[in-house]
This record gives structure tokens, C-alpha cells and sequence, in this order.
């Protein structure tokens, strides 16, 4: 397994030095979800929220992070993204929406943390555009679904179901 180290020989922090590395095509899939009272989940699926269309909105927050992810992740690459996208799906038996984020890029290092955190960004813009009706929403289970491209091979996390694009 590669060293996992932010940390320089003198035990300083610094960025890990990728200029070695190939450049790869790269893809990373993240998966979270935002539960709420089912009066909220209503009001979101029939586009009855004051503040407007809660899923267009998260979604933009989502791509908007994932391009941002440098300015919020300390020692994370600035990459350039060749796509990023994110898609929801409703849980009406949970109670829940479902956000899945995929971002790509060719480069040297993988765009894991972009996907992570597009899909907090989503879960947070859906948070901020319905708290006024629904402060108990819960924002969770944020996690890498899958990664392919680069030195350290493909992942894909075990009992995760492929979404339909």
C-alpha cells in the first residue's frame, strides 16, 4: 500500500507531489442522502417550496462545490474537471432524497474528494432551502461508491446498486 502522508521528512504539512504520476482518465462516484418529514419531502417533489426548485438548486450547489473542491479541502489538487454532474433519487418509503455525484477529469490524481464533496454541497443547499419548514432534516451516509483511473486501481464499494442514467 502507498504512504499516506500529507507530511514532508521533517514531519512539516505540505501537498503530496504528483508531478510523477501519469495522466489518467479518472472518475469518481459518491453517494449521500438528506431525511426529512415527509410534509418536506412533499413540498420538494411537488415543487411547492417558497424558495424554489430545491433539486435544480442542489444540484448547481453540487457541480459548484465539486469545482471549488481546492478552496475547501486543504491539500487537495486544484484539477481541471472534464464533467461533473449530480442526480438525485426520492425515497418516499425512508423519507429521504438519495444524491449521487459523478465527476470526471484526466490528470494525475483522482477526483474522489470532488465527488464527496459535491454531494455534501448538494445535501447542504437542499438543508438551507427548506429549513424554515423542516430544522430536524438529517444529512448522512456520505460515502465514495466507486473510483476508476490511476496508479492505485479501480474501487468499487461492495452491495452498492448502479443508478440508471
Amino acid at each position: 500500500m502507498a504512504e499516506l502522508t500529507h507530511l514532508d521528512e521533517k514531519g512539516a504539512a505540505r501537498m503530496v507531489d504528483v508531478s510523477a504520476k501519469n495522466e489518467a482518465a479518472r472518475v469518481a462516484v459518491a453517494r449521500g442522502k438528506i431525511s426529512m418529514a415527509r410534509e418536506t419531502l412533499a413540498l420538494i417533489t411537488s415543487g411547492q417550496v417558497p424558495k424554489g426548485d430545491v433539486l435544480a438548486v442542489a444540484r448547481i450547489a453540487g457541480i459548484m462545490a465539486a469545482k471549488k473542491t481546492p478552496e475547501l479541502i486543504p491539500m487537495c489538487h486544484p484539477l481541471m474537471l472534464t464533467g461533473a454532474g449530480v442526480e438525485f433519487r426520492v425515497d418516499e418509503a425512508a423519507s429521504a432524497i438519495e444524491i449521487e455525484a459523478t465527476v470526471k477529469t484526466t490528470g494525475k490524481t483522482g477526483v474522489e474528494m470532488e465527488a464527496l464533496t459535491a454531494v455534501a454541497a448538494a445535501a447542504l443547499a437542499i438543508y438551507d432551502m427548506c429549513k424554515a419548514v423542516d430544522k430536524g432534516m438529517v444529512i448522512g451516509d456520505i460515502r465514495l461508491i466507486s473510483k476508476a483511473g490511476g496508479k492505485s486501481g479501480d474501487f468499487r464499494r461492495e452491495g452498492e446498486v448502479s443508478w440508471e442514467k
